[in-house]
């Protein structure tokens, strides 16, 4: 077991890259236990699907041994992509890859997130996660950490991992760096039954993603297996505009009123979508790490995901980070080279910063791109 035999490992957070991290160190002998604040797995709705990479989220996946499980779930056909212009006009129709064995490095299948942090949840020891845990601070204790939880409890962990995601509870104790603004605001909302509440939107996605550019704005709808589907608006505004602009986004007349305007000159059909949302929108500012960001290791604390290199979701690596990270940092804790988990931490975290600069660079570059006047050829030129 290496650096972190007889040690109680503490991971704050049950998204993707937490629950793998888990599974890959428990399979290996680890003493883990995942806290994550909400009450069970169903407690938040789940966003749009997740295309995992070749390089990173499968071989995470892989390395896990989860990969019957997740040929099992994941969606086929939902990789499929049609590029269109504000008139709702198909310029590119990407069919996907219809087999993996034709060519396994470009293959990206589609998996939803519940799906997905099933089959997770599923291959971990019962009572792993520590569901309700809404952390609240971290205090040290001998070598290692008292945690405390909102709900009272309070645990130690010799180590922990921070998986909590963009607003990280724990990142500050390792760095006071925060995160810049991309330049970019989305607004979030879903159709649930979409085939019978916006038919016309539904047929267009034809099961998978569609990708709408037009006047420096993007609109981009994901299909869901449950026959919902998902939708983001992407404009340049200035940082505060969510919470400057007097929208309600509750309401949707105000948001279809904003709507209107800020896409003005946008086909009607979009409408579909604003008009049929089962709830409330969420306005979403874009932000990411700054490149140069570093930290001095510590002995017994790191963090994996959003919570180390934040980035926005327009080149779909997020996830795909997140659980290669899980998969590093559980190599190198297990690796009989290092003899102390700082070492071991150490060498995860200076690979990790190394992939996040060139991830985040083309993620910022695709997120300026696909707001800008040349947003459809830069598209085709990326996919095509």
């Amino acid at each position: 077991m290496n650096t972190i035999e007889n040690k109680k490992i503490a991971i704050v957070g049950a998204g993707p890259g937490g629950l793998t991290l888990a599974r890959i160190l428990q399979s290996r002998g680890a003493n883990v236990k995942v806290y994550e604040r909400d009450a069970n797995s169903e407690a938040r709705p789940k966003g749009a699907t997740l295309d995992l990479h070749y390089e990173s989220g499968l071989k995470a996946i892989d390395e896990a041994g989860l990969m019957e499980e997740f040929k099992a779930n994941y969606r086929p056909g939902a990789d499929k992509l049609r590029l269109t212009d504000q008139h709702a006009n198909i310029i590119f129709d990407d069919q996907g890859n219809k087999e993996a064995a034709e060519a396994p490095e470009t293959f990206r299948p589609e998996i939803d997130r519940g799906p997905l942090q099933q089959i997770l949840l599923d291959s971990l020891l019962p009572e792993t996660v520590v569901w309700g845990s809404h952390f609240i601070s971290l205090s040290p204790q001998g070598e290692g950490w008292d945690l405390e939880f909102q709900n009272g409890n309070a645990v130690y962990a010799d180590l922990v991992i921070a998986a909590d995601g963009a607003n990280s509870k724990i990142r500050p104790y390792l760095t006071p760096i925060k995160a810049l603004y991309s330049g970019v605001t989305v607004v979030e909302g879903a159709v649930y039954h979409s085939e019978i509440a916006c038919p016309e939107i539904h047929a267009l996605l034809n099961g998978g993603k569609i990708f709408a550019m037009g006047n420096e704005r993007s609109l981009i709808v994901s299909s869901k297996g449950d026959g919902s589907l998902v939708f983001y608006t992407g404009v340049n505004t200035n940082e505060e505009w969510s919470r400057e602009c007097g929208i309600d986004f509750s309401d949707k007349y105000q948001v279809i009123d904003w709507f209107k305007k800020e896409y003005e000159g946008w086909d009607k059909v979009w409408l579909e979508l604003f008009e049929n949302a089962s709830s409330g929108f969420i306005p979403r500012p874009q932000y990411y790490m700054p490149l140069d960001q570093n930290w001095e290791t510590l002995p017994n604390l790191t963090m994996l995901g959003d919570a180390a290199h934040l980035m926005p979701p327009y080149a779909g690596e997020g996830v795909n980070m997140a659980m290669l990270d899980a998969l590093e940092l559980s190599n190198c804790l297990t690796n009989d080279n290092f003899t102390t988990i700082k070492s071991a931490i150490a060498a995860y975290e200076e690979n990790m910063r190394l992939r996040a600069v060139e991830v985040t660079e083309a993620t910022l570059e695709s997120t300026a791109a696909i707001h800008s006047p040349n947003a459809i050829s830069y598209l085709i030129n990326i996919i095509s």
